[in-house]
């Protein structure tokens, strides 16, 4: 695929497509009133400032198709996708809550299967929640605290830093999804112990902005970073760690289990990389934070710009785009 046609699929892509439905939700939240009800969203988790550190609260609806066809997958991922966004905040999960519709109790048993293993595995305690057992079909939410000591924010991304990405390249794609998973099989002291590497990072104060990759892929999320914190990014496509035999296209639009994007500082660059390769997680540099606020990608010597922050909104409308995450208690809806 040349780089042009990679741009091309990025922009027509379902998980950049998601992301570009919140800035119109974010706008009816705050339309019509003095004050807005959204503070500074874009965050993975709301970071609400309490004693010596902050609460995290954060929450993620399943897509239907999934709940459909891999029930007790959905049920696990309701789990994980509410840590690790925690965890991309530089927070530790401290128990979740979860709201099911289905229709009788049986057609939600192994959602709520996959809950529990995902539970257990990640030792975060499911604490209660709501149940309708007499819905038309299956749904789930789940919604998560944590708590952190130093936040690793979404606007805190910096011009000159690089842009580095953590993946965990032990696993394989759920077909026919994007879904990398490198999860439910992990031994679960070694799962719990990569996690808690982005607590480590933030509290050793060597970065102060990363986010988990989500559905908007790796240059989706890259986006989302870039946009939050004003600034722009390049991507040297060669250089983003994948596994063997995976076409680039595809693993740019991975939803992975294990999969970050920080932006450091130059000086704390090797050590970085250097806790995530205790874990045996791949980490590597993959570009730039920049002035400018394009998403520019870079292949083979060619370069395309992917997306112009400053004259196309992604996922925040220009208007409730903020400065700091954290300046007063936030809202996050990405």
């Amino acid at each position: 695929m040349t780089l042009d046609g990679l741009v091309e699929k990025l922009r027509a892509s379902r998980g950049i497509a998601h992301k570009t439905d919140i800035a119109p939700v974010l706008a009816a939240l705050g339309a019509g009133h003095g004050e807005s009800a959204v503070m500074a969203a874009g965050d993975d988790c709301a970071a609400i400032p309490d004693g010596d550190g902050f609460l995290l609260f954060a929450a993620e609806g399943m897509v239907s198709d999934l709940i459909d066809a891999m029930p007790w997958f959905a049920g696990y991922c309701s789990v994980l996708v509410n840590v690790s966004d925690v965890c991309a905040m530089g927070g530790r999960p401290l128990a979740v809550v979860d709201v099911i519709w289905s229709a009788g109790v049986e057609p939600a048993a192994p959602v709520l299967e996959g809950m529990a293993a995902a539970s257990r595995q990640l030792g975060v305690p499911i604490v209660g929640g709501h149940s309708n057992a007499r819905s038309e079909r299956t749904q789930l939410a789940v919604a998560i605290v944590g708590r952190a000591q130093r936040l690793l924010s979404s606007f805190e991304a910096r011009a000159g830093e690089r842009l580095l990405m953590a993946v965990d390249l032990r696993g394989a794609f759920v077909e026919p999804y994007p879904y990398w998973n490198a999860a439910t099989e992990a031994p679960a002291a070694r799962l719990r112990g990569d996690l808690a590497v982005l607590a480590g990072i933030a509290e050793a104060g060597l970065c102060a902005a990363a986010k988990d990759i989500s559905m908007a892929g790796i240059v989706g999320t890259a986006m989302m970073l870039a946009e939050c914190s004003r600034v722009g990014v390049r991507i040297d496509l060669e250089r983003i760690p994948k596994p063997a035999g995976v076409p680039l296209e595809r693993w740019l639009e991975i939803f992975p289990s294990y999969g970050y994007l920080l932006s450091v500082p130059e000086p704390h660059v090797n050590e970085v990389i250097a806790r995530f390769g205790a874990r045996e997680i791949d980490c590597a540099e993959i570009g730039s934070i920049q002035d400018e606020m394009h998403i520019d990608l870079h292949w083979h010597g060619e370069a395309r710009t992917a997306w112009q922050l400053d004259t196309q909104a992604f996922i925040v409308p220009g208007d409730r785009r903020a400065t700091r995450a954290f300046e007063t208690p936030n809202v996050s809806i990405a």
